[in-house]
């Protein structure tokens, strides 16, 4: 039985996605293990277009669709997924696509205009150039030009969907979901154990800060491992 989201202000969740913003990856997947959530990372081929495009944090929304000929002259659906997008959403777009963006500039700026934060797409993306230009962080599998009208098509949004997994073939996202990524990767931080997941990260990080500036000052990595412990 898949658990209750948990419902949140949007005041609560930008407060949240603020505090996501000063953690790494790294810690949040740490404290993941520790729940017995051990597939939560997102595959390694997920990668950051431009890689200067900064860190990315934000709710998921779900976006899902499949290889479906048909005539050229737009997506309709697309475009009525895009729309209900969110303030601090990010958008996630899973499907069979291969060969083929999922979206570009365009969506990326309307999706903008509507408060989204950023999008990881399981699939290609076409005017990188264009869109780093907007500051709109996306991690996706691959770059294409080659546009996705008459070839692949929504059919379905704010479902659960599953993307490829780093440790697991797939992982499961869920509208509401948390989605954090940086240089070191993706994670999915399933909705009812973000709020527990924030506090823990959040230790550690100060944990590791204190550690550098140890360090800094002459203290041994073989003394921060006594004092610390694994880190």
């Amino acid at each position: 039985m898949d658990a209750i989201p948990v419902v949140r202000s949007a005041a609560d969740r930008e407060a949240i996605r603020q505090r996501f913003l000063l953690v790494d990856t790294s810690n949040v997947a740490d404290v993941l293990d520790t729940l017995g959530l051990f597939h939560q990372g997102l595959s390694s081929v997920f990668t950051p277009y431009p890689p200067s495009s900064g860190k990315l944090a934000g709710w998921a929304y779900t976006i899902r669709g499949q290889m479906s000929p048909y005539q050229l002259g737009g997506d309709p659906d697309k475009m009525e997924a895009c729309a209900g997008v969110s303030a601090g959403s990010v958008t996630v777009w899973s499907g069979d696509g291969e060969g083929v963006c999922y979206f570009g500039e365009l969506i990326a700026i309307g999706m903008k205009e509507r408060g989204c934060v950023g999008s990881i797409v399981d699939g290609g993306i076409r005017d990188i150039r264009w869109i780093a230009e907007q500051k709109f962080p996306v991690f996706a599998r691959y770059r294409t030009p080659v546009q996705s009208i008459a070839r692949w098509k929504v059919n379905g949004w704010q479902i659960p969907i599953s993307v490829r997994g780093a440790t697991s073939q797939w992982v499961k996202v869920c509208p509401g979901d948390f989605m954090l990524g940086d240089e070191d990767g993706v994670l999915v931080i399933p909705n009812e154990v973000v709020d527990t997941v924030l506090v823990e990260a959040e230790r550690l990080t100060d944990q590791e800060r204190s550690i550098r500036e140890e360090l800094q000052q002459g203290l041994s990595l073989a003394e921060a491992l006594a004092k610390y412990g694994h880190v």
